[in-house]
């Protein structure tokens, strides 16, 4: 069993026995067919918020922009650009930290400070506590690959990758040997992988390269969706997710959930179970669509309006 196969088997054995969440599997045959499938389609980052430039730079910037991407939990207080959402604030900082400087290595992560991240993400006016946590999360992050590239990989981004030689699964087991990549949870006696984090850098790279070089890996079709609170938002907003009414109160109500609760595991498990489930329905109608191109699609469906408008759950953690 591969790791992928891993997190699917332990996705459904969640959603199998859910107390808090529910799939609506009479939903899925009928969204399958009403899907917009010209809208979905193999992702591309947006230059206007993503450094593109050199192959060692564009490296170094996908590694480093997936090591923050989460504090979604904390987005509520974090000051955005105009427009933007949280994560496009932060992928667009850092572009512009990359832009301003000829290369970023290891060593410049690893002496960052909270008032430098502070500065670099926008937050250095007077903010509230939950963003000072956050930037010092950041700090730990930037300080954690840096050191780990340094320490393992003689400095170099390009030796880290090449280290998995082609493998997104393998890529995923090397990343894993820093704390904030390690998306594992219990859920009773059950052992729970995500992997968000590390699945989307593989995802990432191979965008960013055309799935040539850096960005090849072997085994992209096998990824699973990137399990954060967006997707499952949106699959309860299309009437694919059902929450237990006190869950749904407390969501509305913009309580943040405890990172790895039972109601929180639930979320990110079934709505990966989901859309699986969904991806099947579409190959048994002749589309032939993976799970993280149905994760791009559901992610920029969760842009408009009409979603933004109703509040999503929220957890603090370092994992999405």
């Amino acid at each position: 069993m591969t790791l992928f196969d891993e997190i699917r088997s332990a996705c459904r054995r969640v959603a199998d026995v859910a107390r808090h969440v529910r799939i609506v599997t009479e939903n899925v045959e009928p969204y399958a067919a009403a899907l917009p499938m010209d809208q979905v389609f193999a992702p591309s980052l947006d230059p206007a918020h993503h450094y593109q430039g050199t192959p060692d730079k564009t490296l170094a910037y996908v590694l480093t922009v997936d090591a923050v991407n989460f504090g979604s939990g904390y987005f509520p207080h974090l000051r955005k650009r105009p427009g933007l959402s949280g994560y496009l604030t932060v992928a667009s900082s850092l572009k512009d930290w990359f832009d301003a400087r000829d290369a970023i290595r290891p060593a410049d992560l690893l002496s960052l400070t909270p008032r430098d991240c502070a500065r670099i993400f926008g937050q250095e006016e007077i903010a509230p506590a939950p963003v000072h946590e956050l930037m010092r999360l950041f700090t730990e992050a930037l300080n954690d690959l840096g050191r780990f590239a340094l320490e393992h990989y003689q400095g170099r981004f390009a030796s880290l990758v090449e280290d998995a030689r082609h493998s997104a699964e393998t890529l995923v087991g090397i990343l894993d040997r820093m704390p904030f990549y390690h998306d594992v949870h219990s859920y009773g006696h059950l052992r729970v992988p995500f992997y968000k984090r590390a699945q989307i850098t593989a995802a990432d790279l191979s965008v960013a390269f055309a799935n040539q070089g850096w960005g090849r890996f072997d085994d992209l079709a096998s990824l699973t969706i990137f399990a954060d609170n967006l997707v499952p938002h949106v699959l309860r907003m299309d009437g694919l997710l059902r929450y237990e009414p006190d869950l749904l109160d407390r969501i509305n109500r913009e309580e943040p959930l405890t990172p790895g609760s039972q109601e929180e595991v639930e979320i990110r498990a079934c709505g990966l179970t989901a859309v699986e489930l969904l991806a099947d329905a579409l190959r048994r109608r002749g589309v032939d669509v993976i799970a993280r191109d149905l994760d791009y699609f559901l992610w920029n469906r969760g842009q408009h309006p009409e979603y933004k408008a109703h509040p999503r759950h929220r957890a603090r953690c370092v994992y999405y």
